[in-house]
């Protein structure tokens, strides 16, 4: 499996394999001597594999987590996305989807196995909506079209275009929205978005009300 996914991304040139390992002691090992932009780990690896992607992420906030593999429990999933990856790929998928997540995780997005995803998406709902505060939760204009952007399934690269702002600055936005939704990552901003009523009126501050 490790010199497949080592051959499918050298097929690909804009990707560049630093390093292998097979322990989650291997990516400590390896970010403390290379850095890699993205890691491509299995959560059944040997090692605490979750402790060590919150340890790096927390230290290193550019590096991305991508994981790639069997496990189909949506737990399992909501764990890796809770330690800081913000890619979950299943082994049954093509080649492709794979590349996709690296591709996606690398630019700041989230990523899950299609097939997959509603489960995990009903399985962060519980996890979501306990951590956000209650009360409302007051947004900028220009956050709330953020927020009706990423509703409509909008990439940040979309967003700056129709924005006109730079992607830089669409990240910064988006990192005001984790902490004022007491998110984690993007696809939890999503969630809180989707289960909270949108007021996007022009003449006050859009609110997110329970």
């Amino acid at each position: 499996m490790l010199a497949g996914l080592v051959d499918l991304f050298k097929l690909n040139e804009d990707f560049t394999v630093a390093a292998t390992g097979s322990k989650a002691s291997d990516v400590l090992k390896i970010n403390a001597e290379i850095r890699p932009d993205v890691f491509v780990v299995d959560v059944m690896m040997p090692g605490n594999i979750f402790e060590v992607i919150a340890k790096i992420v927390a230290t290193s906030p550019k590096t991305k987590f991508l994981a790639f593999t069997a496990l189909t429990r949506s737990d399992i999933a909501v764990r890796a996305l809770n330690a800081g990856a913000t890619g979950y790929v299943l082994k049954g998928s093509d080649a492709g989807e794979l590349i996709q997540g690296v591709r996606a995780v690398h630019n700041g997005e989230t990523f899950i196995t299609p097939a997959f995803a509603c489960k995990v998406i009903e399985e962060l709902k519980i996890s979501s909506l306990r951590k956000m505060a209650s009360g409302t939760v007051k947004l900028s204009i220009r956050e709330g079209q953020i927020v009706g952007m990423l509703m409509r399934g909008a990439t940040n690269k979309q967003i700056a275009a129709d924005l006109r702002i730079g992607e830089k600055t669409v990240k910064n936005y988006m990192t005001i929205l984790m902490q004022k939704l007491h998110a984690r990552n993007r696809l939890e901003v999503l969630i809180a978005a989707q289960k909270l009523e949108v007021d996007d009126h022009q003449d006050r501050e859009p609110m997110l009300r329970h």
